[in-house]
């Protein structure tokens, strides 16, 4: 059943939150043996504080420790591969920019550093059949996935299933961006991901958004909810989380192939809403500068045939504002077509080799790095 939960709630305050979390665990008839080691999965995308609103606020995190805890779980662990290098160090580095430190030492949670990884193999891949997933995922009994609402320079949303690629261990995503450079297969590579990874429960941070050029160089915008799902609501909860922020299933390629495999309703408004009403669309949402539009159908047909041809060179792409990089090498750790060096501690893109996946501008730490769009998108841009 698309089964979702859907709760106002205007802040980050520990009671509020605590009752809402709590409600949401209520609602969906969550259950979880005592003896389950659970694993909470929150996006720990790159080490910033939670006001960046890049990040799982880690009360999000400890509101959801506190109600494992009172149903008398006691093997929690908290766990991310964040982008870049997976190592001790930087992993300890992110939990405590992110705040996990902090709720973990609190609560007496474990925070993952090992670095391990096994393969998995899916039984209902349509195109990627197996995956090496870090130690604490596969290993779990239950895992609890806890994203942030954002846009994103790729796949235009990142909620439930993106935050499922951080089950991916380190530089082995960049890979997987290589062997899947096109954005509908990328997406048809996540949907599979979140098949084998199956979290019996994710919960949506929406008390604060990230708009604009997501996933990490956005702004915050208050939206002022929380929403949860089961395993079996989880593609539903992206419909309607995209519908939230005025996109449609066809400018989300997770969205779009969840519903051609059957995985969620066509439409928002056939899916289930337990709890509160849910508002209107927040219309005035920023969608990320590399949105790409297909505008063919606007055109005169003779005109569009020629466009269509054109089109993959007027693609987005990244730009390096040289005044504010400060050469550190994250955009070329992470370009999965390795066509980022740094010269005079400066980055420079080899377009030619660019495969547009955006990880440079996702990675950068000091966010600058700049989507570029050609403006002939803009004169025949179709609403979302």
């Amino acid at each position: 059943m698309s089964e979702l939960s859907f709760l106002h709630t205007d802040s980050y305050n520990e009671t509020d939150l605590q009752s809402a979390i709590q409600r949401h665990f209520e609602l969906l008839n969550i259950q979880i043996a005592p003896d389950a080691r659970v694993v909470i999965k929150p996006n720990l995308i790159m080490r910033c504080g939670p006001e960046r609103a890049a990040t799982t606020h880690p009360a999000i995190v400890e509101a959801v420790v506190r109600q494992l805890q009172a149903m008398g779980v006691r093997d929690i662990t908290i766990a991310d591969s964040p982008g870049g290098l997976y190592t001790p160090q930087l992993l300890a580095a992110a939990y405590a920019a992110t705040g996990m430190e902090t709720v973990a030492k609190q609560y007496g949670v474990k925070l993952n550093t090992t670095v391990g990884s096994r393969e998995l193999r899916g039984a209902d891949a349509a195109l990627c059949r197996t995956f090496d997933i870090i130690d604490p995922v596969a290993d779990a009994d239950c895992v609890i996935n806890l994203c942030k609402l954002k846009t994103h320079c790729m796949t235009m949303l990142s909620c439930g299933v993106k935050n499922l690629f951080g089950c991916i261990p380190g530089l082995l995503k960049p890979q997987l961006h290589y062997r899947f450079p096109d954005t509908d297969a990328f997406a048809r590579m996540l949907i599979d991901l979140s098949l084998l990874v199956r979290p019996a429960l994710t919960i949506v941070d929406a008390v604060m958004a990230m708009e604009g050029n997501g996933p990490t160089g956005g702004r915050a915008r208050p939206l002022g909810f929380t929403a949860a799902a089961r395993f079996d609501g989880l593609y539903a909860l992206d419909l309607v989380m995209a519908h939230l922020i005025g996109l449609t299933p066809r400018y989300v390629p997770t969205v779009a192939d969840a519903i051609g495999r059957g995985l969620c309703p066509c439409d928002w408004s056939q899916a289930v809403v337990l709890g509160d009403t849910l508002p209107p669309p927040f219309d005035d949402f920023l969608p990320p500068d590399s949105k790409r539009l297909d505008f063919t159908n606007n055109i005169p047909a003779p005109l569009a045939v020629l466009v269509r041809r054109i089109q993959p060179k007027l693609a987005p792409r990244p730009h390096v504002r040289p005044r504010d990089c400060v050469g550190c090498g994250r955009c070329a750790e992470s370009c999965p077509a390795k066509t980022i060096r740094i010269k005079n501690k400066k980055a420079k893109i080899n377009l030619s080799n660019c495969i547009h996946c955006f990880c440079c501008q996702e990675m950068c730490p000091v966010r600058a790095i700049d989507v570029h769009t050609v403006k002939l998108f803009h004169l025949f841009s179709k609403s979302r």
